[in-house]
């Protein structure tokens, strides 16, 4: 019963921690140069839209008033900051009703949704084959502390994540992405399927999204690599030297027991955290390697909404991965309670 009255609070928590990232952000929307007002000002003037901030807003200074007030109106910004902020989140659904205001033919939630089955792809495969890698190794170099394989296995986990995203992305379209100074023409350079995959079969599909993907996962997995691997081996070392697993072996169980039995589902105790950081990362993909590889993600998106001042599409973005990103640290308490019946959450 204490499990579930804690879940309870915790959820009525996430209210006003939701309530306050969103509030907080709709107010820098609303107080920083160079916002869709002075945007839009600018292109009506032929200035382009590569100008923000407080460039943006002295290159306007000279249009008239009204015109300025005409626009104010259009984009609701005449009215008192909480009663558009009230409107935001319920009349709008949290801004995914709002127009884009680069896109006025579409909405936040329909500009989402075109970019979600992408992010989806990239952030499933990135988490799976992130922890189907990392926690085997762990264990691996757990069993094998001290060896060569451990001191090998190290070597290779810090140079992947000593190298930025950005760069090994950039390493990997160079020697396998068929440019000017590449050693092979292995991969696409960069998308997410070929302009012909709507005509392929959905196995022939699956390949040719697997093509794209395979390097743009590559750099994920190895932003990660490190931490979780490293993480799953210390964690384990731990649970290996307690005194239960010492007195597991006493009492005549074989090591293999000891392992899997015991010290294996304890040790994952530390790696449950990161469970719940699925539902945030699905969502809002990576806009470095997103933005290297030229894929149409959630990332992406993100970054041309906050260059272009498209704080509706923004606003929205961040109401829903702040949602899931709650709604992921409940599910990594949830996992904490399956492997450890023993947390007390009084």
């Amino acid at each position: 019963m204490d499990r579930f009255s804690y879940l309870i609070r915790r959820l009525l928590l996430a209210v006003p921690t939701f309530l306050g990232i969103t509030l907080v952000c709709f107010a820098l929307t609303r107080v920083l140069p160079g916002g869709p007002v002075e945007m839009r000002l600018a292109r009506l003037r032929g200035l382009g839209s590569g100008e923000g901030g407080a460039v943006a807003a002295e290159r306007v200074a000279a249009v008239t008033e009204e015109q300025r007030q005409a626009l104010t109106r259009q984009f609701g910004f005449d009215q008192p900051f909480l009663k558009q902020y009230v409107r935001w989140l319920l009349r709008d659904a949290m801004g995914l009703r709002m127009r884009s205001y680069d896109f006025p033919d579409r909405s936040a939630g329909e500009l989402i949704a075109s970019r979600f089955p992408v992010s989806l792809w990239f952030g499933i495969t990135g988490f799976v084959l992130a922890y189907l890698v990392c926690i085997p190794l762990g264990m691996a170099k757990a069993l094998r502390h001290g060896t060569r394989f451990d001191a090998v296995t190290s070597v290779i986990v810090f140079v992947g994540y000593a190298l930025p995203p950005f760069a090994l992305g950039m390493l990997l379209k160079m020697l396998f992405c068929g440019t000017v100074d590449s050693l092979w023409n292995i991969f696409p350079l960069g998308g997410f399927e070929s302009p012909d995959a709507v005509t392929l079969g959905p196995w022939a599909r699956f390949l040719d999204r697997a093509w794209h993907m395979a390097l743009p996962v590559t750099c994920y997995v190895a932003g990660n690599f490190a931490m979780l691997t490293l993480l799953m081996k210390n964690s384990l070392l731990e649970q290996i030297s307690a005194d239960y697993v010492r007195t597991v072996l006493a009492k005549g169980a074989t090591p293999r027991r000891a392992l899997w039995g015991h010290a294996f589902r304890n040790a994952m105790i530390p790696i449950a955290t990161g469970f719940g950081g699925i539902l945030s990362l699905l969502f809002a993909g990576s806009v470095i390697i997103e933005r290297v590889f030229e894929i149409p993600g959630m990332g992406r998106l993100s970054l041309e909404a906050i260059t272009g001042r498209d704080y509706a599409v923004f606003m929205a973005i961040l109401a829903v991965t702040s949602t899931l990103q709650l709604a992921g640290n409940l599910l990594s308490d949830f996992c904490y309670m399956l492997i450890d019946p023993r947390i007390h959450f009084g």
